[in-house]
């Protein structure tokens, strides 16, 4: 198993002119260090990794490699919906020293039948030297991985879990049903971080734990060692502002909290924008609403 517990889907900053902002990465990972995040999660959704050039994205995995030094596990981002430049990819980002694993998402516009999504999985992990858990959000990609194609990819040696973002505790509960504790299961919504581990999740692949990776660590560690009524305290308490992250599409309002807690600047890549007056609106207030 790759990791329990709070791993975060990191963001990316950036400058004012647009270029990739790398001492402020670097300041985010010591955010992450000292407050209890248990993996990062680089290149992924959250990382606007779809707008970062290949050379942007090996910089940023090299110094969070030096930055981490192993303290906690590094999984990257590698996936596309060209399986060939993925698995080149994910080849190249195996042979990286000090990345654990890998998340690789379902490809995208393509809309593969059940056997090329299995194929597609198969050659990018027969390519790949480290653990995959595999990447489900068919909102974003508008292809879910059904549970019969999902149980065949288990049995590759080195797909070893899934990061579920359907939102469907169901899917979810089918997967736990169907394979074993081994395969393990990431939350992919933070407003479902305590129902999923409930179902026996390992933990969560967080947008919230950006600006909050105590509180969503300790919900983790909560859930995880059965204390479900203080894990689901916190969920509540967190859910307003979880909601606002969500108002307008990851990470435009993520970036938008993060830059009123000084962590980076509030800057996105085109075709992504800053958050609209409404979502600023509702961040600010679930903020205040925390702190009083």
């Amino acid at each position: 198993m790759l990791f329990e517990g709070s791993g975060v889907a990191i963001i990316t900053p950036f400058n004012d002119d647009g270029s990739v902002n790398y001492d402020e990465y670097e300041s985010l990972l010591d955010f992450h260090l000292a407050n209890g995040t248990d993996a990062i999660i680089a290149l992924g959704t959250t990382s606007e990794a779809a707008c970062l050039s290949e050379e942007e994205k090996v910089k940023l995995v090299d110094i969070t490699v030096k930055k981490v030094n192993g303290q906690i596990p590094l999984i990257v981002g590698t996936g596309s919906n060209n399986t060939y430049a993925a698995a080149e990819f994910s080849k190249k980002i195996s042979d990286i020293d000090g990345v654990d694993g890998l998340l690789v998402v379902t490809p995208y516009y393509n809309k593969a039948n059940k056997e090329g999504l299995y194929r597609h999985f198969e050659y990018i992990a027969n390519n790949s030297t480290k653990p995959i858990i595999l990447y489900n959000v068919p909102s974003r990609t508008n292809v879910n991985i059904d549970i019969d194609t999902l149980e065949r990819l288990a049995k590759i040696d080195n797909i070893v879990g899934i990061k579920d973002a359907t939102g469907d505790l169901a899917y979810t509960t089918s997967i736990r049903s169907r394979l074993g504790d081994d395969f393990a299961i990431y939350s992919g919504n933070d407003d479902l971080i305590v129902p999923m581990l409930s179902l026996g999740a390992k933990g969560v692949i967080s947008v919230l734990a950006n600006i909050l990776p105590k509180e969503v660590h300790d919900m983790c560690e909560y859930g995880l060692r059965g204390d479900f009524a203080s894990a689901a305290k916190l969920q509540i308490k967190l859910y307003d502002l979880t909601k606002a992250l969500f108002n307008e599409v990851n990470p435009v309002c993520v970036k938008y909290a993060a830059s009123l807690l000084n962590l980076c600047k509030n800057k996105l890549r085109l075709p992504l924008s800053e958050a609209s007056d409404e979502s600023r609106d509702l961040i600010e207030k679930a903020l205040e609403e925390l702190n009083d």
